[in-house]
């Protein structure tokens, strides 16, 4: 089984690799990020980009971890930015500031998540709100605690904007706390859910496949996500 689930996630990779080969020509025309778009999402305070794999908390909910690495290079540190459940996002159309979407990893569909756990790590009192951030679910589809609203200035998220992402359940902010892991994901940072907007919070969409609107959607032509 273990076998089956690395081969997996090869396969995931090397279509991202090849995806982005493929629009790597034309991602550089978009200049926001819509819905369908892969992307790594950078913080910009500790220049981290948010990542995880297939290696469960030990404590806590004992979900999947959810961290942020320096690598650029990583293919786990690739997200789809989606719809909530049951609602509209037309692949192409650019992400609305305000507009509540999914963040969907990659390489082993689960969603980022969080819940009323508290941060393994963190040293911030209570009142601030310090809570776990895990990923969750199977093949993209997990509850309503998935969901997250995007935090921005203008209309739209824009491809070079620094943004917020406000989970919609806990009114938490993704945050980085700059706290680093041991074995088995040493010298990574712990990721949380945090109540106050600070620095710390930002993040910036980097490497990806920004998708437009006049592409082709791989199934139909309001193709939902």
């Amino acid at each position: 089984m273990g076998l089956i689930h690395a081969l997996r996630g090869f396969i995931k990779s090397f279509l991202v690799v090849l995806l982005w080969s493929k629009c790597q020509g034309r991602e550089s025309e978009v200049n926001h990020v819509t819905c369908g778009s892969l992307v790594k999402l950078l913080n910009t305070r500790h220049n981290v980009r948010l990542h995880s794999h297939d290696v469960k908390y030990g404590s806590g909910s004992g979900q999947q971890s959810v961290t942020g690495v320096e690598s650029a290079d990583d293919a786990n540190s690739y997200w789809r930015i989606r719809g909530k459940p049951n609602g509209t996002c037309q692949r192409g159309v650019p992400i609305q500031c305000g507009q509540a979407i999914r963040i969907t990893h990659m390489t082993t569909g689960r969603n980022l998540h969080t819940h009323h756990f508290m941060g393994m790590h963190t040293h911030t009192p209570r009142w601030l709100l310090s809570i776990e951030v895990s990923a969750f679910g199977e093949n993209g589809e997990g509850d309503d605690l998935d969901v997250w609203r995007v935090q921005c200035d203008g209309s739209t998220w824009e491809r070079d904007e620094a943004v917020r992402f406000k989970h919609v359940g806990t009114d938490a902010f993704l945050t980085v706390t700059g706290e680093q892991y041991g074995h088995p994901i040493r010298g990574q940072r712990e990721v949380h859910g945090m109540g106050a907007a600070n620095q710390n919070n930002y993040w910036k969409a980097m490497e990806g496949v920004f998708i437009q609107p006049s592409q082709e959607p791989l199934r139909h032509n309001h193709e939902e996500f």
